[in-house]
């Protein structure tokens, strides 16, 4: 039996997504080894953390279409929460981080209520607001965050590791995280849950009258990705270790995870992640190359020129579309094999005798 031309490509498809994971897996598990010194693997920690929170903003720009440059206050509040329970309180770092993590959580429930109820421009100006506010907050709050002089955290894992040696723990346990998110964007991507979250990028006002709550998915999936989003704030200020609320509640930080969602794909898996390595890389490069200039922004914003007039949906969607070009396409009548022909032909001519054969006993 001749197997069809579409069963073929999907079966061709599957294989090619399952060797493109494990190739992705080897490069993720192998880079610490092959990274030549400690300068590139620190690199590579930044744009783990990158996909980290590029990721975790795809929650919201991804499934809602909401664009938020306000996130940065999600990720800052998480290493300024991790950063604090370690300090004040005297808790583990790990369960710091999480602690951090939910009380982040919960404070973007009320957050949530108040800016989904706008949308387009003025949901970007209220995302925006929320990250000034906080700026400022952090900045003036000096006897308890350390305001402009910022705070310093001890090494999660002890003085006697080396510097390399933990370059190359957070790099693992940024991808885990990285790992646990993709997983979390996939289920939610095939399920109900996402169906409703895709009608509401599509058509908001259309899928509220088809019966979807689009204020209560809205505002859940604005949690998860807060969450998350404060999770990498705070797995990245353990790495680093030293928090400075101008960089944590920076618009630039929200604006990068835009940028980075938006180069690769906001409607795919892996958009946000080829994106955080592309700008991720492109930043690093050019901050060693030119030092404390402003050329990394000139950069950035080229590339987001470029992304909105020639890939406005992003590297992966653009790509997909060049190869679906050179499949087979599916043929408005099924194909049919010899084997199978001969055999409609038999059934139509035994049904065609035994009809004549019933016509002349009905004539006697």
């Amino acid at each position: 039996m001749t197997v069809p031309a579409r069963a073929r490509t999907s079966t061709t498809t599957r294989v090619a997504k399952v060797l493109g994971l494990l190739v992705l897996a080897g490069l993720v598990i192998s880079f610490p080894s092959l990274a030549p010194d400690s300068f590139i693997l620190s690199v590579g920690v930044v744009i783990a953390s990158y996909a980290v929170l590029a990721t975790s903003w795809n929650f919201v720009g991804g499934f809602t279409g909401y664009i938020s440059l306000g996130h940065a206050a999600y990720s800052g509040l998480g290493g300024y929460g991790t950063a604090l329970l370690i300090t004040r309180a005297d808790v583990n770092p790990w369960l710091a981080m999480v602690a951090a993590g939910v009380l982040v959580a919960a404070f973007a429930v009320p957050v949530g209520i108040a800016s989904l109820r706008v949308r387009g421009a003025s949901f970007v100006i209220v995302s925006i607001a929320l990250v000034l506010i906080l700026l400022l907050v952090f900045q003036s709050w000096g006897s308890f965050t350390g305001g402009s002089n910022g705070i310093r955290l001890p090494r999660p894992f002890g003085d006697d590791v080396l510097r390399p040696e933990q370059h190359e723990r957070f790099f693992y346990l940024h991808a885990a995280l990285l790992a646990v998110l993709l997983l979390c964007w996939w289920a939610i991507d095939r399920s109900r849950f996402g169906m409703g979250l895709k009608a509401i990028r599509e058509d908001e006002d259309k899928a509220q009258s088809l019966g979807v709550p689009t204020f209560t998915y809205k505002l859940v999936v604005f949690v998860i990705s807060a969450f998350f989003t404060a999770l990498g704030g705070g797995m990245y200020a353990l790495w680093f270790g030293f928090l400075d609320p101008i960089f944590q509640f920076s618009i630039l930080v929200g604006s990068y995870m835009v940028l980075m969602s938006l180069l690769g794909g906001i409607r795919s898996l892996f958009g946000p992640l080829l994106g955080a390595v592309i700008v991720g890389y492109a930043m690093e490069f050019f901050k060693a190359q030119y030092g404390d200039t402003q050329a990394h922004l000139i950069a950035m914003g080229a590339l987001l020129a470029i992304v909105v007039l020639f890939m406005p949906d992003g590297i992966i969607p653009a790509l997909r579309g060049l190869v679906n070009r050179f499949r087979p396409q599916a043929a408005s009548i099924r194909e049919v094999s010899a084997a199978e022909l001969a055999e409609q032909r038999r059934a139509a001519e035994d049904t065609g005798g035994s009809e004549r054969g019933e016509k002349e006993e009905v004539r006697r």
